[in-house]
């Protein structure tokens, strides 16, 4: 009985498909029974295949009008993703308003949770700030009335496109650190967690944790000798000696970071892609240092999602793996 062999076309930006599409990844496919095959972009999709699946970062009306055009022919056909579920991702607001769609635990995802503790997330404060600069000259400038956000803050530019702009990030000590900012920007409160940081990434129902090394904590009573702004990859230098270069990363031991409840992570995860209708995806979640003590009595594990990705990549850190 003969096999049956699954084809999936492929439409990638040139340096996506460098790093992406491998001879590793292609043969490791071809030995699990998967074709990888390029996509013509300069054919009609209609003209090739045909595919079980289409795997693309493609954006624009023509490639939009091939893929529903394609699925009108080829209904059983999946595209990872579609268009307009994945441009809800290139706005860093409208990314994470759909946390508030995901239902709490379900009763059959708090198995790993120990007795009498309980698991929450949620996403930090958070404002869109459309002229950024007019804060630099303004000390009683605030972010947005009934917002209790303080200093430091992350500015995050609002378009998300993946592009080298959309990740320049700040860590603003003071209004002075808004001078240089002219585009929209997402003011987001800074979340102390412990320089650890959880990546997360999905595929269908698969899930796969890892930790990483993140930015390190900030001493609330060093605040008053911090102004302006710092990049991410300056964070490091702020605190204390013991963190210039890479030192404090050096000393910060991830094995010791336990890993967040897996049920929790599954039941976002799941959350996430049901509300975004993706397949596809990243999220980071960080854990609230500020309410550890209450997760060593073991009753409140706090969480906070803080940024989502509409692709995948390859991590090597320790990780779990469960399906959602």
């Amino acid at each position: 009985m003969t096999t049956k062999r699954f084809s999936i076309g492929y439409a990638l930006l040139l340096k996506k498909q460098k790093s992406f599409i491998q001879d590793s990844l292609v043969n490791l496919a071809k030995s699990r029974g998967i074709d990888l095959v390029k996509i013509d972009t300069e054919k009609p999709l209609l003209d090739q295949g045909p595919f079980d699946c289409v795997l693309h970062k493609l954006y624009g009306e023509e490639w939009r009008k091939q893929l529903q055009d394609y699925l009108i022919l080829n209904p059983n056909a999946i595209v990872v993703d579609f268009p307009e579920a994945i441009e809800r991702l290139h706005n860093r607001i409208s990314m994470l308003d759909v946390v508030s769609e995901i239902e709490e635990l379900d009763s059959d995802l708090k198995d790993d949770l120990r007795d009498g503790e309980t698991a929450s997330f949620g996403i930090p404060k958070q404002v869109v700030v459309y002229e950024p600069e007019k804060l630099s000259n303004n000390e009683t400038a605030s972010f947005g009335e009934g917002l209790d956000l303080k200093f430091p803050v992350i500015a995050k530019p609002l378009v998300a496109d993946g592009s080298a702009k959309s990740h320049k990030m700040l860590l603003v000590f003071s209004n002075e650190g808004f001078e240089k900012l002219k585009s929209p920007t997402v003011v987001q409160e800074f979340v102390n967690h412990g320089g650890v940081i959880f990546k997360v990434y999905v595929v269908g129902k698969y899930v796969k944790c890892v930790k990483r090394k993140s930015l390190p904590d900030i001493d609330e009573e060093k605040l008053d000798c911090l102004g302006g702004s710092l990049s991410f990859s300056q964070v490091s230098n702020l605190t204390s000696d013991e963190r210039n270069d890479d030192r404090y990363y050096k000393m910060l031991d991830l094995e010791d970071a336990a890993m967040p409840p897996m049920s929790l992570i599954v039941n976002i995860a799941r959350g996430l892609r049901k509300a975004m209708k993706l397949h596809l995806f990243n999220f980071d979640v960080i854990r609230d240092t500020k309410k550890e003590a209450r997760l060593f009595n073991c009753e409140k594990e706090v969480m906070k999602l803080v940024d989502s990705n509409g692709e995948c990549g390859e991590d090597t850190e320790s990780h779990n793996v469960s399906s959602a």
